[in-house]
């Protein structure tokens, strides 16, 4: 039998991978979805993604959703505790392992490790070490759709912000950018693919630099059920 996990699940690309893969595995059957939510924007956490959206993924993957709840702006102090708090219920609940979608970045597997081991659980990291430009190329020809809904423009230009996540898009990143954007130069939003037998209805928004970012919002275009997308 499969065991029963959790997944840390921030709505793009990386988790949706990772989720893919938990699926395909049939060594792990997610149970519990976890995303953190900034509660005065309402939003998912850096982001920038309306908490509705990441909802509606839930509801189509078909995988009860846990939103952990944080301030703008919050210290680590209150997303380790909220977060802990978190975790001190799914071992409650009888689980044991976490899943994440992290590919290449040891001190963040090291931080990721050391939170879990204080409420009693295990890491499962199902994409870890794989070459990035392949992962890059694999979410595209398997058929996932995402939006690029955050960019530093450090280094990215803000007009990437608002495309399609697709083949001229990894031609286009500069050199030195990573094609999964594991360094934090993006993040995006999946709205469409094998995680998701609904896809998410959504039309890009207003464009706006926030907090040294530059967030693309996706608004939702129709009600559920419907699979009008306009991109």
């Amino acid at each position: 039998m499969s065991e029963r996990i959790a997944m840390c699940f921030s709505g793009g690309k990386d988790s949706a991978l990772a989720l893919h893969a938990l699926q395909q595995s049939g060594t792990y059957r997610v149970e519990t979805l976890i995303a953190t939510v900034t509660d005065a924007y309402d939003r998912v956490s850096m982001h920038g993604v309306r908490r509705a959206l990441v909802r509606d993924q839930a509801a189509s993957i078909g995988v009860p959703l846990v939103e952990v709840v944080v301030p703008p702006q919050s210290s680590n102090k209150i997303y380790e505790r909220a977060m802990g708090e978190a975790f001190d219920r799914l071992y409650e609940d009888g689980i044991r392992r976490v899943a994440f979608g992290d590919i290449f970045l040891e001190d963040l597997r090291e931080y990721r490790e050391r939170q879990l081991a204080a409420s009693g659980l295990e890491c499962v990291f199902p994409i870890w070490k794989q070459p990035t430009p392949t992962l890059a190329g694999s979410f595209i020809r398997e058929g996932f759709q995402a939006v690029a809904v955050c960019i530093n423009p450090a280094v990215l230009d803000a007009s990437f912000a608002g495309r399609a996540f697709d083949a001229a898009f990894v031609a286009d990143l500069p050199e030195g950018v990573d094609p999964c954007g594991e360094n934090g130069e993006f993040h995006t939003f999946v709205w469409a693919g094998p995680i998701l037998p609904r896809p998410i209805p959504v039309a890009r928004g207003e464009v706006v630099e926030r907090d040294g970012f530059v967030f693309c919002d996706l608004l939702a275009t129709a009600s559920r059920g419907q699979t009008e997308t306009r991109l």
